[in-house]
This record gives C-alpha cells, sequence and structure tokens, in this order.
C-alpha cells in the first residue's frame, strides 16, 4: 500500500520537532526551532493536499486566494466575508498610529466592526500596502505602471506551453526591512515570496518558494492556497493539474506551538478530499470563490494554538 503523501508533511514536522535547532526570533522573543532547505511535493492527481491530521481553515484559504488573486490589498474584503486572518496588522498599524496622535484607542474588536460598518474607515485603515495582491496583480514599476505578474505569467503558458519563466514575485527589497523608507515599508513579512508555474506532460504545475514557514499554523494553510491556485490555471489553461512543489527555506516550529505539534503527529491521515473548478473560470478576471468545490472533505478535529504576529514593522521601521 502506498504512503499516504500526508505523510511528507508530518515526517518534516517531526523532523523539526527533534531536530531543529533553537533560535530565538529578535522581531518578537519567542524560541523557534528550526531546519533549513526542505521539501515536499503533492501528485494533484491524487487527491487535493488539504491535510487531514488536524481540520484546515477551508474558509479562509478560498477567500483569501481570491483577494490575492483579485489584487485587493484592503481587508475589508476579507472582514465582510467573515474571514478574520489579515486582523491583526492593520489594527497593530492603528493602535500604534493611535498612541502618537489623537486618534481614539481601539479593541481589536472594535476596530474591525469599524472596518465593517464605515467605507471611509475601511479604505484608510484596512489597507496593507505592499503585499500579496498588490504584488501579483500590480506590481508598483518605476514610471508608475502596476505590472500585472499573474496575467502575464499565465499568458505566458498559454502562448508557449515550453516556457521556463512563469514566475511572480512578492519580494520587494524597496519596501522591505531597513531596505525601505520608514515611510514606504511593508508592515508585513513577505513569507511565500515565489511561486513559478510550469508545464510538463501537459499537465500545469506550480511550485512554491516559502522563506519563512510556520509549520504548525501557517503551513497546512499555504499548501492548500498553492495547490488550489495550481488547479485555478490549470482550469483557465484547459488542462489537468499536475503536482505542488513546496520549497522551504526556514522551516520552523513556536515554542508555544510543541504540545500541538506532538498532538498532531498522532493522528494518522484520513483521505484527501478532491477538488472541482467550474467550467465558468475561463479567464483570471472571470474567476470567483464560487466556482470552487471542495468534496469529500474529512478530517481531525482542528487544534489550537496561538498565531504569532511574526515581523512587524513598527513606524520607526524596527521589528516590534
Amino acid at each position: 500500500m502506498d504512503r499516504h503523501p500526508e505523510h511528507q508533511y508530518l515526517d518534516l514536522l517531526r523532523e523539526v520537532l527533534e531536530h531543529g535547532e533553537e533560535q530565538v526570533d529578535a522581531g518578537h522573543g519567542k524560541k523557534t526551532y528550526s531546519v533549513f532547505g526542505r521539501q515536499i511535493r503533492f501528485d494533484l492527481s491524487q487527491g487535493f493536499p488539504l491535510l487531514t491530521t488536524k481540520k484546515v481553515y477551508w474558509k479562509g484559504v478560498l477567500q483569501e486566494l481570491y483577494w490575492f488573486m483579485s489584487g485587493q490589498s484592503n481587508i475589508k474584503y476579507l472582514v465582510d466575508n467573515g474571514v478574520h486572518i489579515w486582523d491583526d496588522y492593520p489594527w497593530r498599524m492603528y493602535a500604534e498610529k493611535a498612541k502618537r496622535s489623537g486618534l481614539p484607542a481601539l479593541t481589536k474588536d472594535e476596530f474591525i466592526a469599524k472596518i465593517a460598518s464605515d467605507e471611509a474607515f475601511a479604505a484608510e485603515w484596512g489597507e496593507l500596502r505592499h503585499i500579496y495582491g498588490e504584488m501579483w496583480r500590480r506590481w508598483p514599476a518605476k514610471d508608475g505602471r502596476g505590472v500585472d505578474q499573474l496575467a502575464w505569467a499565465i499568458n505566458e503558458l498559454k502562448q508557449d506551453p515550453s516556457c521556463h519563466n512563469a514566475i511572480v514575485t512578492s519580494w520587494n527589497p524597496e519596501y522591505l526591512y531597513s531596505m525601505a523608507k520608514p515611510e514606504e515599508v511593508n508592515h508585513f513579512p513577505i513569507c511565500h515570496n515565489m511561486y513559478q508555474m510550469n508545464i510538463k506532460h501537459g499537465k500545469v504545475s506550480l511550485q512554491l518558494y516559502q522563506r519563512s514557514a510556520d509549520m504548525f499554523l501557517g503551513v497546512p494553510f499555504n499548501i492548500g492556497s498553492y495547490a488550489l491556485l495550481a488547479h485555478i490555471v490549470a482550469k483557465i489553461l484547459g488542462r489537468e493539474a499536475g503536482e505542488f512543489v513546496h520549497t522551504f527555506g526556514d522551516a520552523h516550529i513556536y515554542e508555544d506551538h510543541i504540545e500541538a505539534v506532538r498532538e498532531q503527529l498522532s493522528r494518522d491521515p484520513k483521505p484527501f478530499p478532491t477538488i472541482r473548478i467550474s467550467d465558468a473560470a475561463t479567464s483570471l478576471d472571470a474567476f470567483r470563490p464560487e466556482h470552487v468545490a471542495l468534496a469529500g472533505y474529512e478530517a481531525h478535529p482542528p487544534i489550537r494554538a496561538e498565531l504569532t504576529v511574526a515581523g512587524f514593522r513598527n513606524l520607526d521601521n524596527k521589528p516590534d
């Protein structure tokens, strides 16, 4: 009997737990245990790799990916659709500004409620500049253009199925860390920073390079997101999905996730679900979340763990 493909992820999770080097992040002060330079891969014809040893937040995967693919960078779309995985960064940016000015102090719940109800407030405070949606669809060129990398890459694959250049990157040094001007810094660290699409044997494969990978909370989400992107692009091109290849830089577990990781490693994988993309997804701009149908997803219960707001850059361009 073939070994379940989810064991690739579980084996890497176990390796990080048992052999990862202990380090302390200078930004948030938490210990991590990490290894460097690993890879896992999934044959997308053998099921959709939404991990089953804990339930993955599918609605969040689908809506966030659409948010990226449609070039959005304001959290209001996510808030309006009941997805709150990006709430922390704009709230923290607002809270920091409020300390320095006459802005009213707001709890996170109050801030998000105002994003939902006040269009002008959302336009000002819900925007996250220079993140994935903007970089994918509106990369800021020096002449003021917005370069649509994703549309270009899909067109390259359409025009030349043998192409080797269908790459989309989110890593723009002009806006990152101490390389950026303080007034232009991206307050969110770009983690899954580059992907490449390629056609082999008539199928569309996608490889992601993730420079920094939260193995317990983030990576199951990232696997689902980029595997779904491969399926969507394949549908747009009238092809089947091939492989999703996930290449890691620093793969780590946070110190406060250790017990949760042990719980996940005690579980056996269940069969992967399947995915279907509607024929209505004829182009990048025609695609909508309702075009995706997930079937047969049975997973072990969720395992809760605290999200670390990693890499946040404050208004002085220093890690928080």
